[in-house]
């Protein structure tokens, strides 16, 4: 399970480091950026449905095509975490090395896309997450929230149609 874990892990992980650093340095470069979420997030969940091959994979390669509910929840879990736990420590290094100043960045695009009504509770929340953002421990739980609830629910729906027992023979009802 090891191997098959750290491959799938190692392989999200990799894609999500490389799809976080092209949309950063897309929106630091160019304040006018518009990101969409839905496409960011929709992203995840195709990169995240690995999960689902890398289940399947050690059910049919390590374990003769059967496995359950919680082995497969499990490897799911574990997958996603190695993918989430790359793409946190390298947002780490990322942003205290060469972008320590992309929550000012942010921010202003955030109160630039604001309506004129909103600004001042805007405002008020954005200097709070700044505040926030200085404790590196607030980072690694805010970036993990990013990614690895996405992850959880493609290896608990990948664990739910990958399940598959053993069927046992009852030899007692047989002649």
């Amino acid at each position: 399970m090891k191997k098959n874990v750290l491959i799938f892990g190692l392989v999200i992980g990799t894609i999500l480091c490389a799809n976080m650093i092209v949309m950063v340095n897309m929106m630091y470069s160019n304040p006018d950026f518009k990101g969409n979420d839905i496409v960011g997030y929709a992203a995840m969940v195709v990169l995240f449905s690995l999960i689902f091959f890398g289940v399947r994979n050690y059910r049919n390669k390590h374990l003769n095509g059967f496995i359950s509910f919680g082995k497969a929840f499990k490897t799911g879990f574990l997958i996603a975490l190695i993918g989430s736990t790359m793409y946190v420590v390298v947002w780490l290094f990322y942003y205290y090395l060469f972008v320590p100043d992309f929550i000012d960045v942010y921010t202003s695009y955030v109160l630039n896309e604001c309506a004129a009504a909103d600004l001042p509770a805007k405002t008020a929340e954005m200097e709070n997450f700044k505040e926030l953002y200085k404790n590196p421990f607030f980072v690694i739980l805010i970036t993990y929230s990013e990614v690895l609830p996405i992850g959880l629910v493609v290896a608990l729906v990948s664990a739910l149609i990958l399940k598959k027992k053993q069927k046992t023979v009852n030899f007692e009802n047989q002649e």
